[in-house]
């Protein structure tokens, strides 16, 4: 099976079309505020009307109430909700959409050993009437990091929630340079990427303005790491 790509924080749109054009999955816009990626919802309707219908159209939300959420999803025209606060588990449920709930993971929440894979394959368990986890390093914020985080903390945290072992998502720094040792070493059936295409300007990164030639490169570098997994 082939991993799938979602694109999040996309703010323009030429940057739409360009990810729609590179073949990814799912388009993600940012419903958060303090997000330097934030958009309105006449922007996401804007941006919206531009994505076929067979990509994804996935809202990132961070703490916002159920009704904010539900309205945001009708007037848009959201497939997915993606929950990046401290939603629990009652509060991903009944939305009428499927939900992807983020779940940090940092070195400062988690310390190695087993008491820590036992830790985290509890949280996933507490989601798994979600349609997907999605995996995120820790940060001060909400609504993604752009930082990694050691991979080697999933290894069994899916032994209390098999069937979200088919239905995760890898996040966190990824880029065109790592995200296929990603794929080799842990298989994500889904990858996303929001600051690793972001473009860049005398070194600084451009939060929120996407990159069509890094975006060409990160699908690239998926479809190659698809092509060598056994």
């Amino acid at each position: 099976m082939r991993t799938r790509i979602k694109v999040c924080g996309l703010t323009r749109e030429p940057d739409v079309d360009d990810a729609v054009e590179a073949g990814v999955d799912a388009i993600g816009f940012v419903f958060y505020e303090p997000s330097p990626r934030s958009v309105s919802i006449q922007q996401a309707q804007r941006l919206a009307r531009r994505v076929p219908a067979w990509v994804c159209l996935v809202g990132l939300f961070v703490n916002a109430p159920r009704n904010i959420m539900l309205s945001v999803a009708d007037e848009v025209g959201l497939s997915h909700l993606q929950l990046h606060g401290d939603e629990s588990p009652d509060d991903c449920r009944g939305l009428g959409r499927p939900v992807i709930k983020a779940l940090r993971i940092g070195s400062e929440v988690f310390t190695p050993g087993a008491a820590q894979g036992n830790a985290i394959a509890q949280r996933v368990a507490a989601y798994e009437d979600c349609h997907a986890v999605l995996f995120d390093a820790d940060s001060v914020g909400f609504g993604g990091s752009g930082q990694s985080f050691d991979w080697g903390l999933l290894e069994g945290v899916f032994a209390r929630a098999p069937r979200l072992e088919s239905s995760w998502v890898l996040s966190g720094g990824l880029e065109s340079g790592s995200v296929g040792q990603a794929i080799a070493r842990l298989r994500p059936p889904c990858v996303d990427v929001s600051s690793g295409v972001e473009a860049r300007e005398n070194g600084k990164q451009l939060k929120g303005i996407k990159d069509a030639r890094r975006i060409r490169e990160f699908v690239a570098s998926v479809r190659v790491a698809d092509a060598l997994r056994p």
